[in-house]
């Protein structure tokens, strides 16, 4: 069985978190060590058990207590080459034997795990998802993502639990503060994934039956609320003739762990 929780997860900062039977994973740091510490103890584990941080890309969001915590705790951390070379500010904290690569769409294995990083249409050096695998069990991470295409979705099959963006929605976009080029890059085809896109995902994943279930993550605080980014999904899968009882729906806290999903 493989165990997840959502620590962080928002525009504010995300850390998410993976519990096989051998294996304790952390994927991002974008928030301080302290609060990634406490959030772990709120759901019972200790950031000094984790066996390794994996980093999607190197926006601040993402790995901005990286180098602090693989240093205080000793800690492997693990990312593609560009990553690597574009987060210099983090590496030159990190132990060289705590520096390891992968490459994007080449399994590597931690313990009892299989990793598949796979490459993510956004606005950084090379940004990639994960999906992860025990042997029976298969789960996707897929955030900051700036359209849906066929390899992606082709990615997201056969999981039974997918953490999927839920970035805004494009009404509250077009009339908030941000400036015209920010908004441009929000919903660009390298920026994030809509309310709408996300719904649609999901529908198209259902048709495979494999998806059990789905938590909505990587809501703007700005350009989102969770009850919208919940219902515009529901609206969607209703929509698309998809039915509601056969798939379990949740939205990630900003600023709190969310429920543990068992897997």
């Amino acid at each position: 069985m493989i165990k997840f929780c959502s620590i962080f997860s928002g525009s504010s900062g995300n850390c998410l978190f993976i519990n096989s039977n051998h294996t304790k994973l952390l994927i991002d740091a974008g928030v301080s060590c302290k609060k990634i510490g406490e959030g772990l103890t709120e759901i019972g584990e200790s950031i000094a058990d984790i066996d390794a941080i994996l980093v999607t890309h190197e926006h601040s969001d993402h790995v901005q207590s990286i180098g602090t915590i693989s240093q205080k705790f000793n800690i492997p951390v693990y990312a593609n080459i560009e990553t690597w070379n574009a987060m210099e500010k983090q590496r030159n904290k990190i132990d060289q034997n705590n520096i390891h690569t992968f490459k994007n769409d080449q399994d590597f294995k931690l313990n009892d795990l299989t990793i598949h990083p796979f490459s993510t249409p956004h606005d950084a050096a090379n940004p990639c998802g994960f999906n992860i695998h025990d042997g029976s069990k298969r789960l996707s991470i897929a955030t900051d993502l700036g359209h849906m295409n066929n390899d992606l979705i082709s990615e997201l099959y056969n999981s039974s639990f997918v953490f999927l963006e839920s970035n805004y929605d494009p009404e509250i976009l077009k009339v908030s503060k941000y400036p015209f080029p920010l908004k441009q890059r929000i919903s660009g085809p390298h920026g994030h994934l809509s309310n709408s896109s996300a719904g649609k995902t999901i529908s198209n994943l259902l048709l495979k039956k494999d998806l059990k279930e789905v938590m909505l993550g990587h809501l703007s605080k700005e350009n989102n609320f969770p009850e919208l980014a919940y219902q515009t999904v529901a609206n969607e899968l209703i929509e698309n003739n998809s039915d509601l009882n056969t798939i379990r729906l949740s939205v990630a806290n900003r600023y709190s762990p969310s429920k543990i999903v068992n897997i």
